[in-house]
């Protein structure tokens, strides 16, 4: 399971570098940041959602613990891959990271790991 968790995380990072790479490219060049932001996020989601609809379909869970787990197992790998990779290796300020997180300054960051917590869960039902 754990394996297969990470093995189904890992395309994931590139699925954020593309999503990333439309938030600069376009949504950015027509909004202003707060809005490219959360544009990029509901993109981000749907992305994901398509991703993962897929990953589940064809490496089907056994189990809705299963499930929970690899939600768990992708929380941790994604905040841990932005913290760590996002702050050493772009040298974004923890300040910067933190401001992702704040819902009530309108930051949609947090719906992103939320969702791929609970999406193998909720995929996983759908399917049964």
């Amino acid at each position: 399971m754990i394996l297969q968790s990470i093995f189904t995380w890992a395309p994931m990072i590139l699925i954020a570098l593309f999503n990333g790479i439309l938030r600069k490219s376009w949504y950015s060049k027509r909004l202003d940041e707060l809005h490219a932001h959360q544009v990029s996020t509901a993109s981000g989601l749907l992305l994901f959602s398509i991703y993962i609809w897929a990953a589940i379909n064809l490496w089907p869970l056994e189990s809705a613990q299963q499930a929970w787990m690899m939600g768990f197992i992708w929380l941790g790998l994604t905040v841990g891959f932005e913290f760590f990779f996002g702050h050493y290796g772009t040298g974004r300020s923890w300040e910067r990271f933190l401001r992702d997180y704040n819902l009530l300054a309108g930051r949609l960051w947090p719906l992103i790991p939320l969702w791929l917590t609970v999406a193998p869960y909720v995929f996983y039902r759908l399917g049964n």
